[in-house]
């Protein structure tokens, strides 16, 4: 009883300290005007407000989110962060997000518990075993890790994988990137919220963006659920919804949306050290810290605002993921979402200027945004702090679906979309 009593006693003291923390950042109400505003509180969003702040000194900055911080794709993912890409423009604005990552938990003073644990690409075919040399050795010239396995290594690195000669998809071997791995997709947020608003960014939640403000036809603020917002450049980062946005200032994307699924598992006792990705079976999955599976689909193939996905999609990938992990067939499934990514004809993103002077854009990741926060807040800061594109961002224009100078990254994504 004295046992029970001092338990209750110490959950009591520790939910009135918890009352009376400091918040990790100011929720603050909205300023009349700012220097810069940007729309669209997930990573990116929060990413480039702290780099306006840190690297171009510009603090008189809003952050307006329609709900809460981290509420939409950032926290609607599967957590994996890579670089393995194929176009060299690609593998720069990759990897540069990924060396960021990889000091970003000390940089921000916040635990993102990134998890460099490694990425295996599975073979499952002489067509794949010939691409994912390719891809690897492109890799290599561009600059960043990535080693071709054979079948005996895979399967030390992954002994729940079937590798039997009656497995119904053969594993003939594939590559890795010892880099990749995964991060806390909430941490991410929460770490640059604080970081932000310690730098004096307003970080303004429940406000939804209902127009925009024009003068002479340069946009020069916002109207919202809290009252209109000015400011001398505005900046969306809204994933899914940049499409929806842009028509309110009377700008047509070449985005479509879609949903993107994942789930998750009960948890297990640590059995899966790398992060695993089938293009074959649209199939990718990792542990997470908790003990959970964490399963990525491939996309529901028409255009959704949905974050639920299909049970077509959701039945397709736990067929593909137990046909490579039979054993794994009696774990039950707890969680299921989608996200709302921004798809582009060639699978890369758009950052930098739009047609309307006073309005620049950070999309079309599609479903590479969460590896992308730190690079895409980057370079998105950098054009609104100083109108001009950083070099990393300069490939990726919106001009280049008028020129035809594509990047098309749609395999390197590593699932079938």
């Amino acid at each position: 009883m004295q046992n029970d009593y001092s338990a209750w006693s110490l959950v009591r003291g520790a939910s009135a300290g918890h009352r009376n923390w400091r918040p990790a950042w100011t929720d603050a109400a909205p300023k009349p005007a700012y220097d810069v505003l940007i729309v669209g509180g997930g990573g990116h969003g929060l990413a480039a407000a702290y780099y306006l702040a840190k690297n171009h000194r510009i603090s008189r900055v809003a952050v307006i989110e329609r709900g809460w911080i981290g509420g939409g794709n950032t926290g609607r993912n599967t957590t994996i962060v890579r670089s393995n890409y194929l176009y060299p423009e690609s593998a720069r604005l990759y990897d540069f997000s990924l060396q960021l990552y990889e000091g970003l938990s000390r940089e921000l003073n916040y635990n993102i518990m990134l998890s460099q644990r490694g990425l295996v690409l599975l073979a499952h075919s002489r067509h794949d075993l010939d691409s994912m040399s390719r891809w690897a050795n492109a890799m290599r010239m561009n600059g960043i890790d990535a080693d071709i396995l054979g079948p005996e290594q895979v399967h030390a690195l992954l002994p729940d994988l079937d590798m039997s000669p009656q497995a119904r998809i053969p594993v003939l071997g594939g590559f890795t990137q010892r880099r990749g791995g995964t991060a806390r997709h909430d941490a991410v947020a929460w770490g640059y919220a604080r970081a932000a608003s310690d730098l004096g960014i307003d970080i303004v939640q429940n406000c939804e963006v209902r127009g925009f403000i024009k003068d002479s036809g340069r946009v020069v603020g916002v109207e919202t659920t809290l009252g209109p917002i000015r400011a001398e450049r505005v900046g969306i980062a809204a994933a899914g919804h940049s499409s929806v946005l842009a028509n309110l200032a009377g700008l047509r994307l070449p985005v479509t949306s879609y949903a993107l699924q994942a789930l998750v598992t009960e948890p297990l006792k640590p059995l899966l050290d790398s992060v695993v990705l089938s293009p074959g079976t649209g199939a990718y999955l990792s542990q997470s810290d908790k003990g959970e599976l964490v399963i990525g689909a491939m996309l529901d193939l028409f255009p959704s605002y949905a974050q639920r996905g299909s049970f077509a999609v959701t039945q397709a990938i736990i067929a593909g993921v137990l046909t490579l992990f039979p054993s794994y067939s009696r774990l039950k499934m707890m969680r299921q979402w989608a996200g709302i990514v921004d798809v582009v004809q060639d699978s890369s993103p758009i950052i930098g200027r739009t047609p309307i002077p006073g309005l620049y854009i950070n999309c079309g990741w599609g479903t590479g945004g969460f590896k992308g926060i730190p690079a895409g807040g980057w370079t998105l800061a950098h054009v609104l702090a100083t109108g001009e594109n950083h070099p990393l961002a300069e490939p990726f224009q919106l001009e280049r679906f008028l020129t035809g100078r594509l990047i098309d990254e749609a395999a390197a994504s590593g699932i079938a979309h």
